[in-house]
C-alpha cells in the first residue's frame, strides 16, 4: 500500500463518503464529507459538509492548547499536515501542530449518517508533553441550532439541530464538553517521553438526538484496526503508478480513488448500486425522500460516462461495472431499447443510450475474463443494438440512425445542436446522420461479434458484419476531401451543404428569400422573444422540393423547441428553392432569423471513425497528421477540443473545452492506428491541464480549455478525472490479473514507468520491461511486438 506526503498546494482532492462496496449507500440521505486544509473560519484543518444543504456548514476540527498559546491554522503548526494514506471513506494525515508533538489523524465514513476519527499523539522528545486538544464542531445551521455541550447517559457530547437532522459529537478518554470560543469536547493529555495515546470520536446525525448519540457511541467502539485493514485489503486492487512526475501519479491516485467514491444504492429501482457524475458535500439529500427530486448530477448513469468510469476502475473494479451494465440492461424495454440515463429512483430519460454497452461489456470481459457475465448480457445487447434501427431511431430507413437529442450525443454545448445557448442556432439533431454514431453503431457491431466469437454463438455474425459494412460505407462516402475530415450531413440529402443565413426581420410578416440551392437545403429558425417567454409562432414556407415541384409547408408552434424566450425550429422537409416564409404569431418587438441548415461546423466526434477502425491506414494517417494533430485545428495546448472554431461570442468559449471521455475515445483510435507515440503526447497534454487546476483549485472540474487550460463545470466530475485507463493504454499495458497481463511497444514517455496491481510489478523503460510477478518470478520483455505475459504454474 503506497504511502503519500501530500500537502497544501500539492494535487489534492479528497472527499470522505460511504463506501458502496462495504456498506449500502443511502441515495436519498447520503452526507458526504470534503477535506479542507487551512480554509473556512477559522482556517483550520477540518472535514466539512453541508449535509446536502441542509446546513450552510458543518466543519470538524482540532484545537490545540499548549502554555497558552492556540493552535487551529495547519500554517501555524510545527510541521504542517501531509496526507498519506486515502481510501474513498477514509484518509490518515500526519502532522506536528507542537514541536516534538506529532499527530496522525484518521477520518472514516462508515455509513452514510457518520464520521469517525481516530487520534494517535505521539511525544518524540525526551520530555514530559502537556497540551490540551478541543475537538471542535461548528454547525452553521439553516434552521435550528448551532452545537452545544449536552449529556446522555452520564457521557458528555455536543449536539445540534439543522434542518431534519440533529447531529451528535462523542469522544473517548473523559473528555468535557465546552461552549467557548466554540463548542468542543476538550481533553488535557499529558505524554511521557516517547509516550502515546489515542482518542477516538464519531459525528452521527439522525433524525433524533438519543439515536444520533447512539450511533455515533457505538461507532467508537469499533475495532479500528481490524476496520482499517479491511479497507486496505479493498484497496489493494487498485493501481499504483510512479512515473517521473510526482503530479502525475497523485492526479491518477486520486482519480481512481474519487471514481470509486461515485457509487451509491442500490435501491429496489435498479439491480445493483450505481454511480453519480460527482459526489459532493452539497449533494446527496433528496427532499422529497424517493430520489425523483435530483438534478442531472444525480439522476441516473449515462452510457458515456459508464464507458470512462472503466477506464478508470479496470481490472480491480469490474464488480462494479458488470452491476453498472446490469443496471442498462435492467432499463431494457420490450422493443429492446436501453435507456440512456436510468437512475436507482427509477429515472429515466426516455431517450436510447448510445451504443457504446456492447463495447464496455467486451472491455470489462478483456480484463476480467468473466464468460458467464457475457452470456448474460450479449443477448440483451444485441436486441438493444437492433432497437437502433427502428423507424423510431432510423427515421428515413436507410439503415443510417439518427441521433434524437444532443445531451444523448454528449453535444449539449455545440454551437449548431445546443438548445440552450443564445449563441447556437439550436438545430435539430435528429435532422443530422452522424458519422459519430455510425461509429459507435460499428463499433457495436464489432464488439457483438467479438462476444459471438468468445461465446461459441456464430448464428447472429453475418447479421452484424453486413450492417457495419453497410456502415463503414456510408461514413467513407461521407469523407471530405478538402477538409480531411468525417461531416455531418443531411439526413434526406445526404448531403453537407454549408450553413448560411437567410434573412431576419422583427415581429411577425414574410421575409423574402428567392433563392435556388444547388444541394437541398433545410430551413431553419431562431426565434427570440423581447420578454422571453415562450409563444406560439405560425410559420408557411413556399418553395419547391428537389424535384421542381411546388410546395406550401405549414408548421403550427408544436414544430418549436423553446429555451428561456428562445425557439428553434428545424423544417421536417427539405428545398430545392425557396421563394418565403410567412412568420405569423410574433410580437412587434421579436426577433427570427432563418438559416440554411448547415453541416460543416466540425467537432471532435466527427473524428470518432478513427476509434472504431473505419478508416484505410492510408486515409487514417490522413485524418491523423492533416486533422486531429494540426495545431492550428484539434492539437491544442491541453487536449482535443470539441469544437476547433467556436463561434466567436465570449460565452461560446464552453466549445473550446476539453471533453476527457470524447479524447478517450480518440486517444484509443490513435493506439489502435499504432500510433502510440502521439497517444502518449495526448495523455501529456490533458495531464498538465488536469494537474495545473488540481493543484489550483483542490478539485477535479469537468471543463478544461484548451487552449489556455482554465477548468470549469463542476467540482470532482467523473469526465474530468485524469485519464488513468489512456495512460496505461498509451505506455502499451493492460491489466488482466496478478498473474496475466498484455504488453505492447515501449514506454512512449520521457521517464522510467513503474506499474503495480496486487502483488505484480510492470516496469517501463524505453526499450525493455521486466514484469515481476507475486510470487518473485521475473520475466523481461525486450520486443516490441503485442504480447501476453502469464505467470508459469509452479
Amino acid at each position: 500500500m503506497r504511502l503519500w506526503n501530500l500537502k497544501s498546494g500539492d494535487p489534492l482532492a479528497i472527499t470522505l463518503a460511504a463506501d458502496a462496496r462495504t456498506t449500502r449507500v443511502d441515495y436519498c440521505d447520503d452526507q458526504i464529507w470534503a477535506l479542507s486544509i487551512g480554509g473556512g473560519e477559522p482556517p483550520a484543518l477540518a472535514v466539512q459538509t453541508t449535509y446536502g444543504l441542509r446546513a450552510r456548514s458543518m466543519r470538524l476540527f482540532p484545537r490545540f492548547v499548549n502554555d497558552h498559546q492556540v493552535i487551529i491554522s495547519p500554517e501555524s503548526y510545527h510541521r504542517p499536515p501531509n496526507v498519506r494514506l486515502f481510501f474513498p471513506n477514509y484518509t490518515r494525515i500526519n502532522y506536528a501542530p507542537l514541536p516534538d508533538i506529532d499527530v496522525d489523524s484518521e477520518y472514516w465514513v462508515p455509513d452514510s449518517k457518520a464520521i469517525a476519527g481516530r487520534l494517535t499523539f505521539t511525544n518524540r522528545s525526551s520530555e514530559l508533553q502537556a497540551f490540551r486538544l478541543d475537538w471542535v464542531a461548528q454547525l452553521t445551521p439553516t434552521a435550528g441550532q448551532r452545537m452545544a455541550p449536552a449529556e446522555m447517559q452520564l457521557a458528555p457530547l455536543l449536539l445540534g439541530e439543522t434542518a431534519n437532522l440533529k447531529p451528535a459529537v462523542f469522544m473517548t478518554g473523559g473528555a468535557t464538553a465546552i461552549s467557548s470560543p466554540h463548542p468542543a469536547l476538550s481533553i488535557d493529555i499529558t505524554l511521557p517521553p516517547g509516550g502515546t495515546r489515542q482518542l477516538t470520536w464519531c459525528h452521527a446525525a439522525l433524525s433524533d438526538d438519543e439515536a444520533s448519540f447512539a450511533l455515533a457511541r457505538n461507532l467508537t467502539a469499533r475495532p479500528w484496526e481490524a476496520e482499517i485493514a479491511r479497507l486496505e485489503l479493498l484497496n489493494a486492487s487498485q493501481v499504483e503508478i510512479y512515473t517521473g512526475e510526482a503530479d502525475w501519479d497523485a492526479a491518477l491516485a486520486l482519480s481512481q480513488n474519487l471514481a470509486l467514491g461515485l457509487f451509491v444504492g442500490p435501491e429496489t429501482a435498479l439491480p445493483a448500486a450505481s454511480f453519480v457524475l460527482t459526489r459532493q458535500p452539497d449533494f446527496g439529500y433528496s427532499l422529497r425522500g424517493d430520489g425523483n427530486d435530483y438534478n442531472h448530477l444525480w439522476n441516473g448513469q449515462p452510457a458515456l460516462e459508464a464507458y470512462y468510469l472503466a477506464s478508470l476502475l479496470l481490472p480491480g473494479g469490474a464488480k462494479l461495472l458488470q452491476g453498472v451494465l446490469r443496471n442498462f440492461v435492467a432499463s431494457q424495454d420490450e422493443s429492446g431499447v436501453i435507456d440512456w440515463k436510468p437512475g436507482l429512483a427509477g429515472q429515466r430519460s426516455r431517450l436510447i443510450a448510445p451504443p457504446l454497452l456492447a463495447s464496455l461489456a467486451l472491455r470489462i470481459y478483456q480484463q476480467s475474463e468473466d464468460r458467464d457475465f457475457l452470456q448474460e448480457v450479449s443477448p440483451h445487447l444485441l436486441d438493444f443494438l437492433h432497437a437502433w434501427f427502428t423507424p423510431e431511431h432510423d427515421f428515413d430507413g436507410d439503415g443510417v440512425p439518427e441521433w434524437d437529442h444532443p445531451m444523448q450525443a454528449g453535444l449539449e454545448d455545440h454551437p449548431v445542436f445546443s438548445r440552450w445557448h443564445p449563441w447556437a442556432l439550436g438545430a435539430d439533431l435528429a435532422a443530422a446522420e452522424s458519422p459519430a454514431l455510425c461509429s459507435l453503431l460499428y463499433q457495436e457491431c464489432r464488439a457483438l461479434i467479438q462476444i459471438a466469437e468468445i461465446l461459441g454463438r456464430r448464428e447472429p455474425i453475418p447479421a452484424l458484419q453486413s450492417i457495419a459494412d453497410h456502415l463503414a460505407i456510408v461514413v467513407e462516402d461521407a469523407w471530405d476531401e478538402q477538409r480531411f475530415t468525417y461531416p455531418y450531413w443531411d439526413r434526406d440529402s445526404h448531403q453537407s451543404p454549408p450553413e448560411e443565413w437567410l434573412g431576419e426581420r422583427k415581429g411577425p410578416g414574410t421575409v423574402q428569400i428567392e433563392r435556388v440551392f444547388e444541394q437541398p437545403a433545410r430551413l431553419l429558425l431562431r426565434v427570440r422573444t423581447a420578454e422571453g417567454a415562450t409563444i406560439r409562432p405560425r410559420i408557411i414556407v413556399h418553395g419547391d422540393n428537389p424535384s421542381g415541384q411546388h410546395r406550401i409547408e405549414r408548421i403550427g408552434e408544436e414544430g418549436f423547441r423553446w429555451y428561456m424566450g428562445m425557439g428553434s425550429l428545424t423544417c421536417e422537409r427539405v428545398y430545392g428553392r425557396l421563394e418565403y416564409v410567412e412568420i405569423q404569431g410574433l410580437g412587434e418587438n421579436d426577433e427570427v432569423r432563418l438559416y440554411r441548415m448547415g453541416f460543416t461546423c466540425q467537432d471532435e466526434t466527427n473524428l470518432l471513425p478513427l476509434w472504431a477502425g473505419i478508416p484505410a491506414r492510408e486515409r487514417a494517417a490522413i485524418l491523423v497528421k492533416r486533422t486531429l494533430t494540426r495545431a492550428r485545428r484539434y492539437w491544442r495546448r491541453y487536449g482535443v477540443p470539441l469544437c476547433p472554431d467556436p463561434p466567436d461570442e465570449r460565452e461560446a468559449s464552453v466549445c473550446r473545452s476539453v471533453v476527457l471521455p470524447w479524447n478517450q475515445l480518440l486517444g484509443e483510435g490513435l493506439l489502435a492506428y499504432g500510433y502510440q507515440p502521439e497517444a502518449a503526447e495526448l495523455v501529456t497534454r490533458l495531464m498538465a491541464g488536469i494537474v495545473k487546476n488540481l493543484k489550483k483549485n483542490g478539485a477535479f472540474q469537468r471543463y478544461y480549455l484548451a487552449d489556455n487550460g482554465q477548468a470549469s463545470g463542476e467540482r470532482n466530475y467523473l469526465g474530468g478525472l485524469a485519464p488513468l485507463g489512456l495512460f496505461l493504454e498509451a505506455l502499451g499495458v493492460k491489466l488482466v490479473s496478478p498473474r496475466k497481463i498484455y504488453l505492447r511497444g515501449f514506454n512512449p514517455f520521457p521517464w522510467p514507468i513503474t506499474v503495480k496491481y496486487v502483488g505484480l510489478t510492470v516496469l517501463r523503460h524505453k526499450e525493455k520491461t521486466t514484469v515481476v510477478f507475486p510470487d518473485g518470478q521475473t520475466v523481461e520483455v525486450t520486443d516490441p511486438s503485442p504480447c501476453m505475459v502469464c505467470l508459469e504454474e509452479g
